[in-house]
Formats: structure tokens, sequence, C-alpha cells
């Protein structure tokens, strides 16, 4: 399954998600819920992965955590916010670079539909 198929998969996991709870619930429970939507589905997810950051001879080896990994392909960054903000785009891009991925998805499940404005793609490279 290549980034597309999998972030399709994804989008339809975050909206049954979001259309269960509606907006207003801490970005944990969200995660959660999502985790366990894609586990359902077969698809092999990593939660909180940790991401090291190499600068000169140091290594960090939990600089960061990535919220979901999907399949090794897909990042997912999950938040419930009032409105996603450029640090939020910032800080998934920071996640694709650092992991060597092409695809992200900042999902934030603060909004009245996830289909208007929840989702954003988060592209690395060429994909």
């Amino acid at each position: 399954m290549n980034e597309n198929e999998i972030s399709k998969i994804i989008v339809d996991a975050a909206i049954k998600v979001h259309s269960f709870f509606g907006p207003g619930l801490l970005e944990k429970t969200y995660q959660e819920c999502l985790f366990y939507e894609l586990i359902s589905r077969g698809l092999r997810v990593e939660k909180e992965k940790s991401l090291p950051i190499v600068y000169q001879d140091l290594v960090i080896e939990h600089a960061f955590r990535i919220d979901l990994l999907v399949e090794q392909k897909v990042v997912i960054e999950t938040k419930s916010v009032a409105a996603l903000a450029g640090i939020h785009l910032a800080q998934t891009l920071t996640y694709l670079k650092l992991g060597n991925y092409k695809l992200g998805l900042l999902l934030n499940f603060n909004v009245e539909k996830m289909i208007n404005g929840g989702i954003k793609r988060v592209i690395c490279g060429d994909l």
C-alpha cells in the first residue's frame, strides 16, 4: 500500500472517530481512538514513536515523539485546538524531514466537521 492509499483509510477513520465524539475532547482521547480504529482496520500503527535527532556528535534518542506512524510511511499529528497554526505545520514537517517520511496528516479534531478544515496533508519531497 502506498502513502495515498494509507491516507484515505486514515482520513476515513478520523472522520468516523470525530463523528462519534464531535469536537471538545482532549487530543489524547482522539489519538487513542484513532489508533484503535486504524488497528481494527488491519493497519500497522506505532503510537508515540520516538524520533532521534543528531547534532554534530550529539545524538538525542528521544528528541521528538510522532503521535502515530502508520505502516512506517504516514505520520499523523493529532490536535484539538481552536485553529491550526503555522507551528503545527512546521512540527509535522520537521517529523517528516527527520524521519525521512513523505506524507503526514495534521488532524485537528476541534472542528465542527473534519472535512472542513480538520485535515491538512503535509508533503515532504516527491510523493
